[in-house]
């Protein structure tokens, strides 16, 4: 890697097949949906109303380079998103979006909790939230299109319901929700602070991954997988501080990163929203570069996509305009990305074989 391909065209970039591992559904509202359920809903903390304005204010907040800063405008897509219609809408939206970027699998999470304060039940949220998926994809059929979605459900790492929400994740994983994760401020919040949950689910058989190496360095992510289990590394990006380059490029994997390579941990990275948090200072310094070089289990990932202003479509634009990463790379990123989903083996491979393998021969 790259293979240096020629200039791809951005139409050709969103034709090829997606697998998105990392996508939080309240960080990809449409900003006129944001608009129109705050007067639905009541909601008068809103920036500004109109639509345009309103997605530009967000982008311009999470370019703050804290994730802290970041984490903040997520209390006015919370805001509105306290209602069982409010939640169907979003979801079903976000099915949408997601099935016009090409994306053919996606894993969206969200924080149940956060969606309580006018008195959802938790189950409430999750059923209402599974609606919006199944209606989303019935649409996205309906117009000759087809996309799969799993849902993680999260426990803020700030607060004590992680094995509360870690049970709901085993009860509704016969519905739809594919795992569990935890999400919040990571700097002070290390992921043993919820290893209860992590017991639980490993005694159920369930899968999770975890926020680490995105906030806080190397003793998060070693805490993640050593001590919790991870199966996943949510961004995991510092990965790269336990990886030395010298003088004449010769490349040395301390312990913690030859374990993960090793172990085929996927790494869940976000590049813009890495940017934008101030985890790394530039696309062209991210070290998606060398963690893909060296062949880490690396995946593309939006996080927040109206954060960020991004889809999948523009993160493998600006990867193929600063690492002139092309068709054979992103098939690489797709298909690492498929092994890594929380589905069951057959269907990640029907997906692999029937889907993503012809739909990348197809480009080329």
């Amino acid at each position: 890697m790259p293979d240096e391909s020629p200039v791809l065209p951005i139409e050709t970039l969103r034709r090829a097949p997606k697998v998105l591992l990392h996508d939080h559904l309240d960080g990809g509202l449409r900003p006129a949906t944001v608009a129109e359920l705050a007067d639905a809903t009541g909601y008068a903390g809103l920036p500004t109303t109109d639509p345009a304005e309103l997605g530009t204010w967000f982008r311009r907040a999470a370019d703050s380079g804290s994730l802290v800063s970041y984490l903040e405008t997520f209390a006015h897509t919370c805001g509105v998103m306290q209602t069982e219609e409010s939640l169907v809408r979003v979801a079903a939206e976000a099915v949408e979006d997601l099935a016009a970027d090409g994306v053919v699998y996606a894993e969206v999470r969200y924080a149940p909790e956060l969606f309580v304060e006018r008195g959802l039940s938790l189950d409430a949220v999750v059923e209402a939230v599974q609606a919006g998926f199944t209606e989303g994809t019935r649409r996205v059929a309906a117009n000759g299109g087809t996309i799969r979605v799993a849902t993680l459900l999260c426990a803020m790492r700030q607060h004590a319901r992680a094995l509360e929400i870690a049970n709901l994740a085993v009860r509704y994983r016969d519905t739809g929700v594919a795992g569990f994760d935890i999400a919040g401020p990571e700097d002070g919040f290390p992921p043993t602070r919820n290893l209860d949950a992590f017991e639980y689910l490993r005694q159920n058989n369930a899968h999770f991954t975890i926020h680490a190496g995105e906030a806080f360095g190397l003793p998060s992510i070693w805490e993640a997988i050593q001590h919790c289990g991870a199966e996943r590394l949510g961004h995991g990006v510092r990965i790269a501080e336990d990886i030395k380059t010298d003088a004449d490029g010769t490349v040395h994997l301390g312990r913690l990163a030859a374990y993960v390579r090793d172990r085929r941990i996927p790494l869940e990275i976000c590049p813009t929203s890495n940017v934008q948090t101030g985890t790394v200072r530039s696309i062209a310094e991210h070290p998606i570069g060398l963690l893909a070089k060296l062949r880490f289990r690396v995946t593309v990932n939006t996080d927040n996509r109206l954060m960020s202003g991004c889809t999948m479509t523009s993160e493998f634009a600006a990867l193929h305009e600063t690492f002139g990463y092309g068709i054979d790379d992103f098939r690489w990123f797709t298909i690492n990305a498929m092994k890594s989903a929380f589905i069951d083996f057959d269907a990640r491979l029907a997906l692999i074989d029937d889907v993503i393998k012809p739909g990348y021969a197809a480009l080329t």
